[in-house]
């Protein structure tokens, strides 16, 4: 009875499960912020190209060429 109530104490007292958690709240957190910034900066490299693009595309179409 008494290894029992050691194992009991042993594993209240052990901290390696909540640290492990916390870690991995913490990962979550890190994920959804590399993803949202992820998006953001797609969001605006494409509208950047499009720009681009269509600037280049409209400036070309007028000119006489040779």
């Amino acid at each position: 009875m008494k290894k029992f109530l050691n194992s009991v104490v042993a594993f209240v007292k052990d901290e390696s499960g909540p640290t492990a958690v916390e870690y991995a709240v913490m990962l979550a957190l890190i994920i959804v912020v590399c993803i949202t910034a992820i998006g953001v900066l797609g969001t605006n490299a494409n509208n950047t190209f499009s720009f681009v693009g269509d600037t280049i595309g409209n400036s070309g179409a007028g000119g006489g060429g040779s």
